[in-house]
C-alpha cells in the first residue's frame, strides 16, 4: 500500500519433575509427577523470551499451576501467552488458560513469555505444580478414607456450546511450494493464506516515532485470532533493520532487529504465517509517479537499491533460516516500468536490475535478491510481486527468477483504485499465473469505507483456490487508509467487517 508515506542464543534446561496436585475420589490412590523443560529461546541486550513445556506423569488433572522463583531480582516477566502469568517480586506464577487446564497422563502443554533482565539470565532452580515442589519421578499417595455412600453431587454438565474462536493447536506449519500451491511441509496439506497487514514497521522508526503503530503483543494476536487469522504481513523499513545514519539510533539496528524478531516468533507461536516485506527502502527517485523526493527510506521506491538490499535481506534470511514457517517478501510494490518507460524495459529491470533507465540509482534485480536469500542457506518461501504496484502479473512468468529451491511464489496488491480492478484482467492476469506457481493476494482493500469491492474480490479468489490480506490492521481512517478496524480490540470498520465475515467462513 503507498497511500500512507510515513543473536539469538539458545539454551535449553531440563528441570526435574516431581509432585503435581491432584483431586481424585477419596476412594482412588492418587499418582502424581511431572517434567518442565524451561528454554531461553532468544535473549538480546536487556532482554530474553523464554519457554516452559510442562508434561504431566501423573494422574489426570483438570486445571494447573506453576510456579518458579527468578534468580535475579532484575528478571521480569512482561508479556506472556499460553498461561495466565504474574509475578509478585522475584516468584512468577503461571494458570492455565480456560482450553489448556486439562491434563492427561504424559501430555504435555507450554507456554512462552518475553522477558526484562540485567546483566546477566539465570535459569530458575526448582518449579511447583499446583503447590508440590517437583522432585522428580512419580508418587502414588494411598487414600486416607474410603467413603460408604457415592457422593450426591453429580460433576458440573460441559457447556455444549464451543468457544468462538479457538485457541492455537500448534505452532505455524513450515511451508513449500508445490506446484502452484504452498503446502505443509510435513503433511503435504494445502495452506491458503488468510489474514491482515500490520503495517507500521515500515514507517515509525525512521521517523522517530518507536518501532510500530500500535501494540504487538500477545494480547494483540489473540484478538486477531477472534478474526481468525492466520497469516500477517509485516511491512519492514530497510534503514531500520540496517541501522544507518538516517534512523534514530533508539529504533534502528540490532533494537529493531530483535523487535521484528521478537514479533515473528510470536506469530508462528500462535500459530500464525508470518510475511517478513521490505516496504521502505533507500534511493533517490524523483521521476514519473515518485512517492517522495527523500534519498531516505521515507516512502515506497520503484525497485530495491543495490547498495542496501543485498545487506537488509542477507540478515532478515539470516534471522528466520531454519525456520520455514516464516515468508519472505521482497519487495512491496516495484514499478520500474513508470521510470523506464514501457513494461517490457520495466520487466527486464524487475528481474535483471542494474542500471535501468529513468531509475538516479543502482537497482537490485529480483534475481539477485534471491540469490542473496539463497547464499545464507535460507530455504523459505520467497514471494515477489508484479509491476504497477504488484497490480500487473502479465509477464510475471516470463521473467520469474530462477531459484535453486523451487520455492518462489507470487503476489498481488488489488484495490478499488487499481488498473486491474475487474474479474477479466484478474483471470487473464493472476487466474493465468495461479495455474503455474502458488499466487496470493497479500493486499486488497477499498478507499470507500465499504466492503462491496472487496467482497466480489474475495468471491473471485475463493473460486480460484487464492488466499488474501486486507490492508490494514490498523486504526486509521478507513475511508483513506484504509484499515480494518477502529479499536485494537477487534471493532471492525465497515469496511473490515467485510472481511471479517468472510474470514469466518473460509479459515480454518
Amino acid at each position: 500500500m503507498r497511500l500512507r508515506s510515513l543473536c539469538l542464543a539458545a539454551a535449553v534446561v531440563p528441570v526435574a519433575a516431581g509432585a503435581l496436585a491432584v483431586t481424585l475420589s477419596p476412594a482412588s490412590a492418587a499418582t502424581t509427577g511431572c517434567s518442565v523443560t524451561y528454554k531461553v529461546t532468544g535473549s538480546w541486550p536487556g532482554g530474553f523470551q523464554g519457554d516452559i513445556a510442562i508434561t504431566n506423569l501423573g494422574d489426570a488433572v483438570s486445571s494447573w499451576s506453576l510456579g518458579f522463583d527468578f534468580p535475579d531480582s532484575a528478571q521480569k516477566v512482561t508479556q506472556g501467552w499460553g498461561g495466565k502469568f504474574s509475578q509478585s517480586g522475584a516468584h512468577v506464577t503461571v494458570a492455565n488458560e480456560t482450553w489448556n487446564g486439562s491434563l492427561g497422563t504424559n501430555a504435555t502443554t507450554s507456554a512462552g513469555f518475553i522477558g526484562s533482565s540485567g546483566g546477566s539470565n539465570p535459569v530458575p532452580a526448582s518449579f511447583t505444580l499446583n503447590g508440590v515442589t517437583c522432585t522428580g519421578g512419580t508418587t502414588t499417595t494411598p487414600p486416607t478414607t474410603q467413603p460408604t455412600t457415592p457422593p450426591t453431587t453429580q460433576p458440573t454438565t460441559p457447556p455444549t456450546t464451543p468457544p468462538t474462536s479457538q485457541p492455537p493447536t500448534g505452532a505455524a506449519p513450515a511451508i513449500k511450494v508445490s506446484g502452484n500451491k504452498l503446502v505443509n511441509k510435513s503433511t503435504g496439506a494445502t495452506i491458503k493464506l488468510y489474514g491482515v497487514n500490520r503495517s507500521g514497521g515500515e514507517f515509525a522508526c525512521i521517523q522517530g516515532n518507536g518501532f510500530w503503530d500500535g501494540p504487538m503483543d500477545q494480547a494483540s494476536i489473540t484478538t486477531m485470532r477472534t478474526w481468525k487469522i492466520r497469516a500477517v504481513r509485516v511491512p519492514l523499513n530497510e534503514e531500520c533493520w540496517l541501522g544507518t545514519a538516517d534512523v534514530p539510533a533508539a529504533y534502528g539496528g540490532t533494537a529493531y532487529q530483535n523487535q521484528v524478531k521478537t514479533y515473528v516468533n510470536l506469530l508462528v507461536q500462535n500459530g500464525i504465517t508470518p510475511i517478513v516485506e521490505m516496504h521502505w527502502s533507500y534511493g533517490l527517485y524523483t521521476g514519473n509517479s515518485a512517492g517522495c523526493s527523500d534519498v531516505k527510506a521515507t516512502c515506497q521506491k520503484p525497485m530495491p537499491d543495490a547498495q542496501y538490499a543485498p545487506s537488509f535481506w542477507t540478515g532478515v534470511a539470516n534471522a528466520f533460516k531454519g525456520n520455514d514457517a516464516v515468508v519472505l517478501d521482497l519487495f512491496n510494490e516495484p514499478y520500474p516500468e513508470r521510470a523506464t518507460g514501457d513494461d517490457t524495459s520495466g520487466w527486464k529491470c524487475w528481474r535483471d536490475g542494474g542500471t535501468c533507465t529513468g531509475i538516479g540509482y543502482q537497482v537490485a534485480g529480483f534475481q539477485s535478491l534471491v540469490t542473496t536469500v539463497r547464499n545464507t542457506g535460507a530455504t523459505n518461501v520467497i514471494m515477489i510481486g508484479g509491476l504497477a504496484y504488484s497490480n500487473n502479473m502479465s509477464q510475471w512468468l516470463t521473467y520469474k527468477p530462477t531459484d535453486p529451491q523451487n520455492n518462489l511464489a507470487a503476489f498481488a496488491h488489488i484495490y478499488n483504485f487499481n488498473t486491474c480492478a475487474n474479474t477479466s484482467c484478474w483471470d487473464s492476469q493472476i487466474g493465468t499465473t495461479a495455474q503455474t506457481v502458488p499466487v496470493t493476494l497479500t493486499e486488497i482493500g477499498e478507499n470507500d469505507c465499504a466492503h462491496g469491492f472487496v467482497d466480489g474480490l474475495m468471491n473471485w479468489a475463493d473460486s480460484h483456490s487464492i488466499g488474501y490480506l486486507g490492508w490494514t490492521w490498523n486504526t486509521w481512517d478507513c475511508s483513506s487508509g484504509p484499515s480494518l478496524i477502529s479499536d485494537y480490540n477487534g471493532t471492525a470498520t465497515n469496511y473490515g467487517q467485510g472481511l471479517k465475515s468472510r474470514l469466518a467462513t473460509v479459515s480454518n
